[in-house]
Parts: C-alpha cells; structure tokens; sequence
C-alpha cells in the first residue's frame, strides 16, 4: 500500500464539521473458520454489515456536546433518506406520550413523567422509520433474487430493501423463498413439532421487542406443549445482574424509578454509553448535573455522553448552543476492573467508619442484612496494590469516587453490558449491592441499584414468563390458572441452545423477532447450527440474515410492528410494556400497516399454537380478539399485575411492587444478602494479549446498522477497525491506521481471527482494546461464556494483534 496508509497519510473527519475523507481501500475481514452458507462466502467491502462503500474512510476525535445539533442533523438525513419527513416529524409527537400512542420499540428508559411533549432521542427517531419505510420486500423481490444472492448483500442492504409483506415458505429446489398461506405455514410448523419425540428438540427464542401480552401467550405455548427452551436475549445482556440482584435482594430487577434519579445527589454509572445505547437517559443525567447532584462515569472508553450535552428538548438552550456536563469524574477502568474499583470505595468506607462509625447506617446494617462481618474482613484483607492492579486505576482515583460517594446522603448506581459482560458480572453487581449496602442506600428516595435494560421490553419479557429456569411458585400459578401441566425440568439458554443445534440436539428453531445468527457469539458456529436444524421460523418484519442461514426447510412469518394499527374482532388493541425501571404502560399503534396481509405477534403465536396442540383446550383464538382477555389472565398468574386492564389505563400506567424497594428481602436469610467473591484478576495472562470489548457505533441500535458512521467516536464510513491505546500499537509496530490481524483465543485453545482491519488510535486504558458487534461476534467461540451467568463474553475478548501482511506492501 501507498503512504495513504500510513499515520501521517491518514486524514481524520467530524461528521458534524469539515475534513477531508481519505483514500483508503477497504480490505476484506476474513475467519479461519470456512465460510457457511449465507455467510457471504465472497464478503464485500463492508463484511456483510453496513452500507457498501468506495473504500474511503475517515477519523477524527469528537470534541462537541454528545445530543443537539448533531443528533438533529442526524435525524434529519435519516428522515431525507427514508423519503418520510412528514412520516418522521409525526413520529415525534406520537411517541412516549400518555393515551393512544406507541412505545419507542428503541430502548427500556422510562417515559418522562412530566409529560414531554418530545421525549425522544435520535435512535428512536431512526427506529420508527426504519419501521415505518415505504419500501417493500414482496413475493416480487424473493421471485427476482434467491437466497445465494441475497447472502452476497450487506446486512444494511437486505434491511434497506423494507418491510416483508407475507408469509413466506423456502423452497429448496429453486432457492427461492416463495408465497404461503398463513393457514399453510402455520400447518407446516405445526407438523414439525407435533412430529418431534421429545419438547425439548425445540427451542423457542426471543428478542426484547415482544409485547408483554405476546410474550404470556408465547411461553404459554412452549410449556403446554411441553419444554422451557426459552432462550432470549436477556441471556446475551443482563444475565448477571438478574441473577446477582436476586441473590443479594430476592429480585432479579433494579429497585429505583425516574424519580429516585431525580432525587439522588450522587450517581454512579459503570460500563454504559447512554448516548447511543440510551440517549433519553442524557436528559437525567443533565438534571442530575445542573442540581448540583455530583456523577461519576466508570468505563475504559469516556463516550460522548459522559462528558457533555445539550438536550433537544430544551430548545433554549438548542438556540444558545449551550451545553451541559454530564459528568463530574471520568475513570478510565481496565475491562472487568470494576469490582476492583467498588471493593475500593467500600474499603475507604470502612477505613472512615473507623473514624466516625455514622459513616455506616448501623441500624440497617444490624437490622436487615446477612453477612456484614465477614464482608468487612474480605475488604480489609485485600491490599491497595491488589486494587489498583486489578481496576487499572491509581489509588488516588479510587479514594476520589469514594469521596463522592460519602459526600452523598443518596446514591444511586447503575450499571450496563460493560459490567454484565464478563466471567465474573454476577459478582460485580452483587460487589455493586455491597456498597450501596453499607451505607443504606437500598429501598430509599434517591438511592438503589439502577441497571440499564437495552431493547424496550427485554425487561417484561422476563416478567410475564420468558425464563428458561421458572420459579416453581410461577409454574404452580402457571398451572392452575391456565390448566396445563408446565414442564418443571430447567430448558436451554441462548448459549445451551446453540450448542444443541450444533450437535444435532435441536431440530426446530423459532425465533419470536430479533437477528439471532448476528446478535448471538461464534457467528459460523452459530450459523451452521441453524444450518443442521430441521426447521427453523422466523417472525419478523424486516428481512436480515438469520431468513438466510436457515434450516433444512424454513419460513418466514411477517408481523406488524409497533408502529401499527391492530385491528381485531374486539376493535382497536394495545399492547403493554415494562421499562427498566418497572413500569408498565400501554403502547397503540397509529399507522397503518405495511401490508394487509401481515398478522400481529399474539395472532402468530395463536395460529402456531393451534397447529401445534390441535386438542388444547386453552381458546386461543378468543384470546386474540381483545387483548383485555390475556391481560385478565396475567392479572391471575402474574405477582404485581392485579387489576391489570384497570391500572395499565392509569396516566403513566403503573410500576410493578417490589418488595426489596420496601426493605422486604425474598433472599434466604429474609435478609439483603453481603456477597463475600473473591477479587478475581483481570490481567491478561500474557504481555501481548488485550482485552477487547464489542459493543455498538453509534449509528447503530442492536444488529440493525443505519450507516458506517460513529459520530461520537469520529469515524465515518469504516466498521472494519479496532480501537487501541496509542502505546499498545507502537509496541507491536502498527501504525495508525495501518490494516491488522486480530486472533482470539478462547476458552478451549481454539482461535479465531479476523483480517485486515484497521486500527485507529483511541483513549484507552493499555491493555485494552475495542471494536464493533456483530462483526467481532466471530472472535467469541462457543466456549467464551461466563460460568456464573452463562452469558457470552463480549467484553472480555482476549485477542492478539499484529500488522497484517498487507500493512507494509
């Protein structure tokens, strides 16, 4: 390659001012692994995801308030491009509003109870038009182009061409997808199942966009036909903090609303990036600031969002181009050093107690906790350098977030994937509990866990019963309300699911929304295991890859989306979702849908349901015609949803009683429960590894790329990199730039690798090193799960990198 490529070739660009795009010719990312079928055997420039492109890319550092103009601007391109600026401007006013409007399908923050007339981000802007299209993917297209050519688009390409329109069945003899009745495709799932020996060769997935009446029918369906393969995915996200917050507080949610935000005077947010993952939350975090509330961001990468905003909303301030902080201290931790850091701030607690014991709140302690003692003997015991080796930050840093931390008489602290995401995140949280134990910030105004849930109603998919290990006080209720004989045996998770598809285990997969082949870890692994199965269904309203790495026989069922007018007999439906927060309200559609020809989600599961437990005595088509009838049901089987038609119609709907926020502790002890872990260590077993997290750009919500820009991170057109510490790359001889190999090496001894990306200079913490999913999901192998939480390690990567070949041609 030319001096283009090197670091003083290289001209870095802001989206939101000028610069000069360089030349630079995009090399194709490349596996040891052999190409799978739908795969892309002969990737093109953008390795199958965003937008193809002419090679040219571009990088320069973000220095502007993270919202504002430029999430505007933004907004404004995707608008022109989508052709729907009427259509989109709508949308503005339609969302997170009180009375017949719908939910952002984006992500979990609660609705503004102060009644917002724009409580809107710009990834929700992007979301609903990226629903609400004119484009259509009609028997036409799948008659123009068959599954071996459609393997050979991006992922942007095949999301771009816009919504499917009917059900359609694949045809092996052509390659083609082709027409089916939706008589006929249920009929065909319905005979696969009915033809399996065993429940439990079935596995039945679920993103986080299915309603809540939806998601009751559909783990209805699988139980009474006789498996809990539930996997979804919560098992990829919030895993740990489910499973650690019930260990130490008897629930698996977080137990503060908007208002305990509102209320604190110390927040703490560890491994998030609330400008792309949860842009509303900006808005909390600017009130928080300009309270004079005191905010420490906790992450290896400080992101947009933790260092200032100007809120859209606020249009004085739009007009003055005034920003917010959002931030009063950045600490840059090494990936999985946050329980080093929380161990830490306890360990000055403690050494303060000494000297003033009302440092600690005694009478809780004494009254409703287990384990104090010891836990105070763990802190002790562990040494300063321990602790700074393990966080990766001095021991001056650690002492300054504890200062805020004793400075506050309310503290909250919240936390996302950067903690979840490791081997030992179920110790993290309950290290996370620990803290804010010692000082009674649990089930108080202001204070409490606060764990930040991706897409809209991952949360609620939990609660009405997506759990692939249900309580048996859940199935006894299951049982008796609904009259079936739930199976009692514990099912498969995400990772377990794979595995059995891969070992031939798994012979019929339905995916309920979502891209599972992208968003889940191993991607050929993962791709070949849906490859052996039998049967494989997805529901869907847009095509993406997981319709094009499929099963011996496969179809596609089109749904409506969130957007959506749902008509039944019974008249016009709403559906209901929980927030992160735990608060459950109505969503309506408005719009009408893409094709008459498209069914909701809960008539889907009906019509499979029916075709799969011909002699059920459960009325599902009844249950179809108002949505009122499965609420009642809920109301029954689910603790917290009483009354539920009554008081899901309230203003604001309702929040879901909880009774750790009320200091009652379903733990063993009947008590808040101290976790006494290990510290565990962090470091690379060798010099020449790093430590790689994946994670989103920003123009990007789950594996639904809008382009191959990152704003916040300044890069344009390029997701084919890695971001490194500038020493890190001068010890291995990369200049800036320059294209690399990156090798993983997981669990087993097995590696991975991926070819010719670039490496881009970044402020990281050495050691460390980041990237984009889903294309680094290929560097995750099958064994790369967290024995704790059994979640993949997507933020804990062990890669080794080196210049490629190519980089001094």
């Amino acid at each position: 390659m030319g001096s283009d490529d090197t670091a003083e070739g290289v001209e870095r660009a802001d989206e939101d001012g000028p610069g000069t795009e360089a030349a630079s010719a995009q090399s194709d990312p490349t596996s040891e692994r052999p190409a799978v079928p739908g795969l892309m055997s002969d990737r093109p420039r953008q390795g199958g995801t965003g937008p193809r492109t002419d090679g040219r890319w571009s990088q320069r550092p973000y220095d502007h308030p993270a919202a504002g103009w430029g999430a505007a601007a933004s907004v404004m391109r995707v608008l022109a491009r989508e052709r729907a600026p009427l259509k989109g401007t709508r949308a503005m006013f339609d969302m997170n509003h009180e009375g017949r409007s719908y939910d952002c399908p984006g992500c979990a923050w609660p609705d503004d109870a102060k009644g917002l007339k724009l409580d809107i981000c710009e990834n929700g802007i992007k979301h609903v038009t990226w629903e609400m299209t004119g484009k259509r993917v009609d028997r036409e297209f799948f008659a123009a182009h068959s599954v071996s050519e459609l393997a050979e688009w991006t992922d942007f390409d095949l999301e771009n061409q816009g919504r499917l329109t009917e059900p359609m069945v694949y045809d092996a003899a052509t390659d083609h997808y082709v027409p089916i009745s939706w008589s006929e495709a249920f009929e065909l799932v319905g005979s696969e199942l009915r033809a399996l020996d065993d429940p439990g060769r079935a596995t039945f997935y679920t993103s986080g966009r299915l309603g809540n009446e939806a998601t009751f029918l559909y783990q209805l369906m699988v139980r009474e036909y006789g498996t809990n393969n539930l996997p979804d995915c919560s098992n990829m996200c919030h895993e740990a903090s489910g499973r650690a917050l019930r260990s130490s507080l008897g629930t698996g949610k977080g137990t503060v609303d908007l208002h305990d935000w509102e209320q604190c005077d110390a927040l703490f947010v560890l491994g998030a990036n609330a400008a792309s993952n949860a842009p509303r939350m900006l808005t909390a975090l600017a009130e928080a600031y300009a309270r004079g509330a005191e905010i420490v961001h906790v992450n290896p990468l400080v992101e947009a969002g933790a260092t200032r905003t100007i809120v859209p909303h606020e249009f004085t301030d739009m007009a003055r181009f005034k920003a917010t902080p959002t931030s009063t201290l950045n600490l840059q931790v090494r990936p999985g050093g946050d329980l080093a850091l929380m161990r830490g701030i306890a360990k000055v607690v403690l050494e303060r107690a000494r000297e003033n014991p009302d440092v600690l709140d005694r009478e809780f302690l004494e009254s409703s906790t287990s384990g104090f003692e010891e836990y105070r003997e763990l802190v002790e015991a562990t040494s300063w350098g321990e602790l700074v080796r393990q966080s990766g930050l001095g021991e001056s840093d650690i002492r300054e977030a504890a200062d805020v931390y004793l400075r506050s008489q309310r503290a909250l602290i919240s936390w996302c994937l950067g903690v979840s995401q490791h081997e030992h995140g179920v110790d993290t949280v309950r290290e996370i509990v620990n803290l804010l134990l010692l000082r009674g910030n649990i089930g108080r105004e202001g204070a409490g866990p606060s764990p930040i849930r991706g897409h809209s109603n991952v949360q609620g998919n939990r609660t009405c019963g997506i759990d692939h290990r249900p309580g048996t006080e859940f199935l006894d209720r299951l049982a008796e309300v609904c009259r079936i004989d739930p199976p009692r045996a514990p099912g498969l998770d995400t990772v377990r699911s794979i595995e059995a598809m891969y070992a031939g285990e798994l012979t019929v997969f339905v995916g309920m929304g979502g891209n599972f082949v992208r968003a889940a870890p191993d991607t050929g692994y993962t791709a070949e295991g849906l490859r052996r199965c039998e049967l494989t269904v997805q529901i869907s309203t847009k095509l993406n890859r997981s319709h094009l790495v499929h099963g011996k026989k496969a179809v596609i069922l089109p749904c409506l989306g969130r957007t959506e007018l749902d008509e039944q007999r019974g008249g016009l439906q709403s559906t209901s979702v929980e927030d992160a927060m735990s608060m459950v309200h109505l969503s309506t559609g408005r719009k009408r849908p893409a094709s008459p020809h498209l069914l909701s989600e809960p008539a889907i599961i009906a019509g499979m349901a029916r075709a799969t437990l011909s002699d059920s005595a459960t009325p599902w088509e009844w249950y179809v015609e108002d949505y009122d009838r499965i609420r009642d049901v809920m109301a029954r089987v689910l603790p917290g949803f009483e009354d539920f038609n009554t008081r899901v119609r309230q203003p604001s709907g309702f929040r879901i009683p909880q009774a750790a926020r009320d200091r009652t502790f379903h733990t063993r002890s009947g008590r808040a429960e101290f976790c006494h872990a290990s510290l565990p260590d962090v470091i690379p077993e060798s010099a020449d590894v790093l430590v790689l997290q994946t994670m989103r750009s920003h123009d990007q919500w789950n594996t639904t790329i809008y382009s191959n820009n990152d704003r916040y991170r300044g890069v344009r057109n390029l997701r084919e990199l890695i971001f490194m510490n500038a020493d890190d790359m001068r010890e291995r001889g990369i200049e800036e730039g320059t294209p690399v190999d990156i090798v993983a090496t997981s669990k087993d001894g097995s590696q991975r690798s991926l070819r010719e990306y670039r490496a881009l200079t970044y402020n990281l913490p050495r050691g460390s090193a980041a990237g984009y999913m889903p294309e680094m999901n290929e560097l995750i192998g099958a064994a790369d799960y967290s024995t704790q939480s059994d979640q993949p390690l997507m933020k804990n990567v062990r890669v080794r990198v080196t210049p490629s070949a190519s980089a001094g041609a």
